[in-house]
């Protein structure tokens, strides 16, 4: 593979990557109806998630299963095997406890970072939605591009193309999930104080979705590599895909339904316009 060639691969990469993002980020965007959020705004939370949360996290991800296993290692007890990181154990450990809560909490950063932005309840998960999205652009693009090295071009579009239409979604909710919990507290009316209890629902759906995409290696670990193995791995993998899609919709559904209470407000207290002034009648009319 010559120079241009490879240069050709990666933008292609990156445009399979960023066109449905961008496609979502607009969906996102007009499911609100009163003072739509700025392009501005959307694109520095999106960016904050792609350039900030994933790479931030990475580090941190890297840092956790790092001690974790040099702690493993150093007292190698049966109840410390979860936490080294080359051990079956330690990576479901990773995929649904550590990345969960570490993911959940970068993205989570971005919504408050933007929280001047918010001005009613529903410009909350749409900053989060933009956040997630963002985080969900890059981690999909470093995997695709882990695929292409392996495998080449094909397998590098086929595992984007997966990837957005489920861990991409599934980032983009859970993070709308926590913004919705974050708008309350600060404009709901009147305001709650659920912001902790969104983030946890953000991290369940995210270890939950994450569950689904690993029972295949599950099944592996387990020794059910048969027939029954694949069958249960490509039904928890459309599982996983038809988990994000109406996560994906709901979050949709309630940025309309939490902006429409504002655009009746907004309506009830619009001026009316007086009309045109009354023709006078009478034996003076013209």
């Amino acid at each position: 593979m010559n120079v241009t060639t490879g240069l050709l691969d990666l933008v292609i990469l990156v445009v399979v990557a960023l066109v449905p993002t961008v496609l979502y980020l607009e969906m996102v965007r007009g499911s609100e109806r009163y003072r739509t959020e700025a392009w501005g705004s959307i694109l520095g939370a999106f960016a904050y998630g792609a350039f900030f949360a994933t790479l931030i996290a990475g580090i941190l991800e890297g840092i956790l299963v790092g001690v974790g296993t040099s702690f493993a290692q150093a007292y190698p007890a049966p109840e410390f095997a979860f936490l080294n990181g080359n051990s079956s154990a330690g990576l479901f450990f990773l995929v649904l406890v550590i990345a969960p809560f570490i993911e959940e909490g970068l993205k989570a950063s971005g919504v408050v970072y933007y929280r001047n932005r918010i001005r009613t309840v529903a410009d909350g998960p749409v900053l989060g939605a933009s956040v997630g999205l963002g985080f969900g652009f890059l981690e999909t693009l470093l995997y695709g591009l882990g695929a292409f090295l392996v495998g080449g071009l094909a397998a590098g579009i086929l595992l984007i193309l997966v990837r957005s239409i489920s861990s991409v979604l599934l980032h983009a909710s859970s993070t709308a999930v926590f913004g919705y919990g974050y708008a309350q507290s600060r404009v709901g009316v009147p305001p709650r104080s659920v912001t902790g209890r969104y983030y946890l629902a953000a991290v369940g759906m995210h270890s939950g979705f994450n569950a689904l995409a690993s029972v295949g290696s599950i099944l592996l670990v387990l020794g059910v590599s048969n027939s029954i193995g694949a069958v249960g791995s490509d039904l928890a993998l459309v599982a996983a895909v038809a988990f994000a899609l109406l996560a994906f919709g709901y979050i949709r559904g309630l940025i309309s339904e939490t902006d429409f209470p504002a655009l009746q407000g907004a309506a009830r207290f619009r001026p009316k316009y007086p009309g045109p002034p009354a023709r006078p009648s009478g034996p003076g009319r013209r």
